[in-house]
């Protein structure tokens, strides 16, 4: 699901924002939930399948994370081993997921081209944004080791991975900035002049992903695909596809950021 389609703003949107305020009035607690259980079918919505490697992440890291952080703070030397040791592990697990999909198919179809082999795994498909919440859930593991961690709630961590803003392109979160707002109350009630400010944020990312990134994106296209066809463009042919493509890629970027900003306020 795209910030851009009507399944978005015109359902998934309102039905979030109305359901976390109006569960907010009785229960902090089950607001946060209903934020991450929105954020995880939000996720689920473009491919079913991967939601459970998106949990199985989240139920790992947290596990290994307050394991970590129980031993960290322990002023046995022993126990403070172990805590690297869980560390490392933990990082080691995640960059493991995150290089098997990533370029699992790059390694064996350079293996078979190499040694003219007809090795086959299969087509891995790489599931949407695993690199932000892999390397996020990284960044936690690592305060767990060097700082210890307050926050115990699986509730509030799975929001905290999952929190659909920045879920799909980042950014990466610090754990330690985000689980505060968990906690603060201000959260949990509605403001008029944050949803008016997020509102006119988010539109006007909205303008520069589809009015502008869109707009400009024939013209980079037209100079890009005669140039895979063999055709070589002439001097103000190559700057027109150089500039737009440039555009293109700086106003879908901060569309997309403006958006995800608009849309946390």
């Amino acid at each position: 699901m795209l910030f851009t389609t009507a399944a978005f703003i015109c359902v998934f949107l309102p039905v979030t924002l109305v359901g976390f305020f109006a569960i907010a009035r009785f229960s902090h607690a089950r607001a946060a939930l209903w934020l991450f259980v929105a954020s995880v079918f939000f996720y689920g919505y473009w491919m079913p399948v991967f939601t459970l490697l998106l949990l199985a992440s989240i139920t790992g890291n947290f596990w290994v994370g307050t394991r970590i952080a129980s031993l960290a703070n322990a002023d046995d030397d022993r126990k403070r081993a172990q805590a690297t040791r869980w560390m490392v592990f933990g990082v080691a697990a995640n960059l493991t997921l995150l290089g098997y999909f990533k370029y699992a198919n790059f390694f064996v179809d350079n293996f078979n081209a190499a040694v003219g082999s007809s090795w086959d795994i299969g087509r891995v498909i790489l599931p949407i944004g695993i690199s932000f919440f892999t390397f996020t859930q990284i960044a936690f593991l690592a305060d767990a080791w060097r700082k210890g961690i307050r926050e115990y709630r699986f509730v509030h961590y799975g929001l905290f991975v999952s929190y659909f803003p920045h879920l799909i392109a980042g950014p990466v979160l610090h754990h330690a900035q985000m689980m505060p707002q968990f906690r603060d109350a201000a959260t949990y009630r509605f403001n008029s002049g944050n949803f008016s400010a997020g509102l006119a944020i988010f539109a006007l990312g909205m303008f520069k992903k589809v009015v502008l990134a869109d707009g400009i994106s024939p013209y980079a296209d037209a100079i890009f695909k005669a140039a895979d066809l063999g055709m070589s463009p002439d001097f103000a042919g190559a700057w027109l596809g150089a500039l737009a493509y440039t555009l293109q890629l700086y106003f879908d970027f901060s569309g997309y950021s403006d958006m995800a900003i608009g849309l946390s306020w």
